[in-house]
């Protein structure tokens, strides 16, 4: 029914400019726009990332959005060069080294944008 539909991702955020600043400034997103219901957009890989204001921000504590890249040790690399903080986790089942954590066929990092949400970069691992 829907395999052919388009992905809207939603994000709570608290302060708007801040959020706009890091998902441009330090995710490199291209703006897409404000639309009349204060939503503000983005156009990532074909599918749409709309930031909405929402004053007490998320309470999520899980991956809100995972981004795919093709290396995820120059991508770590580059979003520390413009101010990503990643995070670090050593869970029984979940232990990151230099930041990446190997979850089945692929590599993971976290790290949270300026409003508390969870944000993922993966690199999925040759097939076998």
């Amino acid at each position: 029914m829907f395999s052919d539909s388009s992905v809207t991702t939603m994000l709570p955020v608290k302060d708007m400019a801040r959020a706009r600043a890091f998902y441009e400034g330090c995710l490199g997103l291209l703006p897409g726009g404000l639309r009349p219901d204060g939503k503000f957009v983005y156009m990532v890989g074909g599918t749409t990332l709309a930031l909405f204001p929402k004053p007490e921000g998320t309470k999520a504590d899980h991956t809100a959005i995972s981004f795919r890249v093709a290396d995820i040790v120059a991508a770590i690399a580059e979003l520390k060069c413009s101010g990503v903080v990643f995070e670090d986790y050593d869970f029984p089942g979940l232990k990151t080294v230099d930041h990446v954590c190997v979850l089945g066929a692929e590599k993971a990092a976290w790290f949270k944008d300026t409003e508390g949400n969870y944000l993922c970069i993966h690199e999925d691992l040759p097939a076998v």
